[in-house]
């Protein structure tokens, strides 16, 4: 009788910490069949992304057109900057001209 307490006590606890193993471990991830879609669902997703590709197109031109917008008004800088440049190099020698002119 002794025995079979003993082996009852281990067995209760090898049953506790088998119990407390399995609740501890992550949950087996049951993975649901892929859906199996309609033709109408394919047109409709296929339409959505369709669009998207020609809203992207747009987006594209808008930025290429904004480049080159940057493009000619960093050239017209650059040609104005060149322009007072040379007139104030044309007005600095006209000024000096005329003092030794007064001389």
């Amino acid at each position: 009788m002794k025995n079979y307490c003993t082996i009852g006590r281990y067995s209760t606890i090898v049953c506790i910490t088998v119990i407390l193993i399995g609740c501890a471990s992550e949950p087996a991830t049951i993975s649901a069949p892929p859906t199996l879609l309609s033709g109408e669902e394919m047109l409709r997703e296929s339409q959505g992304i369709a669009n998207l590709g020609d809203r992207w197109k747009k987006g594209k031109q808008l930025v290429d057109r904004g480049n080159v917008l940057v493009q000619e008004g960093q050239n017209k800088m650059d040609e104005g900057k060149r322009m007072i440049a040379d007139g104030e190099k044309v007005m600095r020698e006209s000024e000096e001209n005329y003092k030794n002119i007064k001389q």
